[in-house]
């Protein structure tokens, strides 16, 4: 059941980045949707919504495998404090 709920949760993020890419591949093409005034807030918002959607995406991915340890040296988080710290 649990895996069922991550798809979802992973779907809705990924609708909203196909939708993005649709709006900013129609502002190439002077397609103009409905609720947008003119071409350049509809491609602002397709970017905005496929940024959204990506990123959502790539943390989720990135938070799982951080779990797992399937991550680079780079990517892993210290769990101790740094007293490095000047």
């Amino acid at each position: 059941m649990s895996r069922i709920i991550a798809l979802i949760i992973l779907l809705i993020p990924g609708f909203l980045a196909a939708y993005g890419i649709k709006l900013m591949r129609d502002m190439v093409f002077g397609i103009q949707q409905i609720p947008f005034g003119n071409l350049a807030l509809q491609f602002v918002i397709g970017l905005l919504l496929f940024i959204i959607g990506l990123g959502f995406i790539a943390g989720f991915v990135l938070h799982r495998d951080r779990k797992k340890n399937k991550v680079q040296a780079r990517f892993k988080t210290d769990n101790q404090p740094n007293n490095k710290r000047p």
